[in-house]
């Protein structure tokens, strides 16, 4: 199969004639001139008007960042920005001990991103479990109720997120 080239001319059964105006690994984009820009299927069926020969690289850019960000977020350790609440911003937690020793202080930032980091790296630990192939079906549900038991543990630092998806959610009582 012959790829065609931006600026190829061609007639498609449903959407009439139109000109390439893009190409990706699976799809053309094509402006058609009665029914504007439509995307179609490199193997659609469709008759070829003008063929033009163009170095055309056959994968978009919306294709490598898509495959980056599924690698990057399979192995990496950190996967998005978490929002700290506005309300704990600058603020600092203080550790007071039971003695007469002296207060430790935290700033809330540091403390929030060490928090976000178990949260990611627990993830991580999930996304591995779940695509193991040396665990069978069984011992993947007992470790991701383990996993759950973790997340409803860290549920008291929920106050620090500002954003209701970033929290921790642990076992939903029925």
């Amino acid at each position: 199969m012959q790829l065609l080239g931006i600026g190829s001319r061609i007639d498609h059964l449903e959407y009439g004639k139109g000109v390439v105006t893009n190409v990706s690994s699976k799809h053309y984009w094509v402006t058609f001139m009665e029914r504007g820009l439509e995307t179609i299927a490199i193997d659609s069926e469709f008759e070829v008007i003008e063929s033009l020969e163009d170095d055309v690289d056959t994968v978009s850019f919306f294709d490598i960042e898509s495959s980056l960000t599924q690698i990057l977020e399979k192995w990496s350790d950190t996967h998005e920005k978490v929002a700290l609440a506005d309300k704990w911003r600058g603020g600092k937690l203080i550790l007071e001990p039971g003695n007469a020793l002296a207060n430790k202080e935290i700033p809330i930032d540091t403390f929030f991103h060490k928090i976000v980091m178990v949260r990611d790296r627990i993830r991580v630990m999930e996304q591995k479990i779940n695509s193991s192939k040396n665990l069978d079906d069984q011992e993947k549900i007992d470790l991701q109720q383990y996993i759950t038991r973790i997340y409803g543990s860290l549920t008291s630092f929920n106050i620090l997120f500002k954003n209701k998806s970033d929290q921790f959610i642990g076992e939903r009582s029925k």
